[in-house]
């Protein structure tokens, strides 16, 4: 950890343990000049993030810009984390993928009807974590 400033890079093992242990994050998508973001529930599957989705927006920003970002991140009273995944996203449309994909237990968290699976595929995973503790006193003097 930097002592500077209580912040630590995560490496790509550590960026996905994370991510494997949560279940909602958020999506970032881009239209022309709109950006959008949306809470979505997920599995991690190996390197990759699958959700799923009904038809509407989503799915419809993600056919004109297949580009997106995806950001979790957890606290605690004394620790926090955010990993963000860069990727393209792309609609499973075979049989085989969706079936193996039912076999992941992905399940909507509402009672709605989400047929469509889309896998991130990552360009890049970053990630931070940080040591949280009280701010300095910002006008008492300051340790030298």
């Amino acid at each position: 950890m930097d002592e500077t400033d209580g912040v630590v890079a995560l490496d790509d093992a550590q960026c996905w343990d994370r991510l494997g242990g949560q279940e909602l994050g958020r999506l970032v998508t881009r239209v022309g000049g709109v950006l959008d973001i949306f809470p979505v529930n997920f599995v991690v599957d190996g390197r990759s993030v699958l959700f799923r989705t009904a038809e509407g927006s989503k799915l419809f920003a993600l056919t004109v810009n297949d580009e997106v970002l995806f950001e979790v991140d957890d606290h605690t009273d004394t620790h926090a984390w955010s990993v963000v995944v860069r990727g393209r996203a792309e609609r499973l449309d075979t049989s085989g993928e969706v079936e193996r994909a039912d076999g992941l237990g992905l399940r909507p968290w509402i009672p709605t009807l989400k047929y469509n699976y889309v896998r991130i595929v990552p360009t890049a995973v970053s990630g931070r974590a940080f040591a949280r503790a009280p701010e300095p006193d910002r006008y008492g003097v300051q340790p030298y």
